[in-house]
């Protein structure tokens, strides 16, 4: 007779609630092509894409740096599923191809079965709508993720109306929702040329596009084609605005501080450059090869080298004050970064203003994620979006390195704001129940799952006011 310890989590795990060959994660035009092909072939697909994005989350600049120039039209998801269609019509074929497709579905959580998670019944995804959250089993999973911004910081860039370029063009292409009639463009490579021209064929002015070097990234023909205001050798000195973000931003010549040059804008368009929005597997961490597969921008992407990075993260900061803001989630400064203080909300002991980076370092190199417990830098609703690389590169600063040694912050699944009242939406049976301890394991605050219910656990709770089961 086999016995099966009550206490042990092997089969305590539900089977996945579907299970699919290939599960397709973001329907952009190489996860959309991918997923047709498969169906084609034979094969069962899901197709997922968190677009449409909630307008609340949106508002937290998840997953794109938004900048807080979106339309109340991000507010009606019907409207918002047309427009994705339009942008992409492939989406159309992938439903006649058979492809199940769920829009305003995001993937929280991958976990592939390791050391670590040998209990699992397969490898699985979470992912999450508005309405709940599952765990979805596969035989391939490809990630079709696209990138993301890189975010530096500047005086006044915590103010809406400072956004990514990758934010400005979803609102603007894929939503048709940007409220914004003239802008900056923060660099000169291929992404601000991109969106340049993006922006005046959609009717929005461009007053300049600034290069901290004393020459553009691509081209300068290709920039003078364009008819617009090209200031070399400049970074931001000051960024003025009103109750609704910005309004004029003053740049600093880094040759002679003293020459100055105001533009009149309602939006600054970061586009220093992008890295793959790779968050599902870094969370995961090891996966077999062969299982997960990038597909498109997540795959082909690079970050700007570690002296393009650098020069922009030194210029913009030239002018910073140590109040200026790192991380808007958790309103941490460079100060409090720099000196490892905890945000202001929170109580500082005065023996804490004896800790700093100085301090840390004495005990060996810094890693991001020490800080980020030490001062909550990228532990808001974005999860580091638009701090990772300027922290990195803070760091390295101070520890005289390159940022490419300095490991960024990790992440944590869930990858994506869910609602704790869609993620816990689970339906466990007794099954699945039994064996499970509800406490932390101190002998005196808990009850298993076993007892509840019966003498013993009367027994056990005596003269305590009642179960602790709960």
């Amino acid at each position: 007779m086999k016995i099966l310890d009550p206490h042990a989590i092997d089969g305590k795990f539900p089977a996945p609630d579907e299970q699919f060959d290939l599960i397709v994660v973001g329907a952009g035009r190489a996860g959309t092509t991918t997923a047709i092909r498969a169906a084609l072939s034979g094969a069962s697909v899901l197709l997922i894409d968190e677009n449409p994005v909630a307008g609340a989350v949106i508002g937290n600049d998840v997953p794109l740096f938004f900048g807080g120039r979106a339309t109340a039209a991000v507010h009606h998801p019907d409207r918002l599923v047309e427009q994705l269609f339009r942008a992409n019509p492939e989406l159309e074929a992938a439903f006649d191809a058979g492809v199940d497709v769920r829009l305003g579905t995001v993937a929280w959580g991958l976990y592939v079965p390791n050391a670590a998670l040998r209990a699992l019944p397969g490898p699985l995804l979470g992912i999450a709508d508005a309405e709940a959250s599952r765990m979805v089993g596969f035989r391939r999973l490809v990630l079709a993720t696209g990138a993301r911004d890189i975010a530096m910081a500047f005086p006044g860039w915590d103010q809406p109306g400072v956004m990514g370029a990758q934010g400005f063009a979803a609102l603007l292409t894929r939503y048709d929702a940007l409220a914004s009639q003239r802008i900056v463009i923060i660099g000169s490579g291929d992404l601000a040329l991109q969106t340049a021209r993006l922006a005046l064929e959609r009717g929005i002015a461009v007053a300049g596009i600034v290069e901290i070097a004393d020459r553009t990234e691509v081209d300068p023909a290709l920039a003078e084609a364009l008819g617009v205001p090209v200031f070399l050798a400049y970074t931001i000195a000051a960024t003025d605005g009103g109750i609704d973000g910005v309004e004029r931003v003053t740049l600093a010549s880094l040759t002679d501080d003293a020459t100055r040059t105001t533009l009149e804008c309602d939006a600054i368009v970061l586009a220093i450059g992008v890295t793959p929005a790779t968050e599902l597997i870094e969370a995961a961490g090891t996966v077999a090869n062969g299982l997960v597969q990038l597909v498109g921008d997540s795959a082909t992407v690079q970050a700007p080298a570690d002296g393009r990075l650098l020069a922009w993260a030194s210029a913009l900061g030239r002018h910073a004050p140590p109040k200026t803001i790192v991380c808007q989630c958790e309103a941490v400064t460079r100060a409090d970064l720099l000196g490892v203080q905890p945000p202001r909300y929170l109580d500082r002991p005065a023996r804490l203003a004896t800790r700093s980076l100085g301090t840390l370092l004495a005990d060996g190199p810094a890693h991001p994620d020490q800080i980020k417990r030490l001062t909550r830098a990228g532990m808001g609703p974005c999860q580091g979006r638009r701090c990772r690389e300027q922290v990195r590169c803070l760091l390295a600063v101070e520890q005289g390195v390159l940022p490419s040694e300095v490991p960024v912050a990790s992440f944590r699944a869930p990858v994506r704001p869910v609602p704790l009242s869609v993620l816990a939406d689970w339906n466990e049976d007794a099954g699945m129940t039994a064996g499970w301890d509800v406490w932390f394991g101190i002998p005196t605050q808990w009850t298993p799952y076993a007892a509840i219910g019966t003498p013993e656990e009367a027994e056990h709770v005596t003269g305590l006011g009642g179960t602790l089961h709960v």
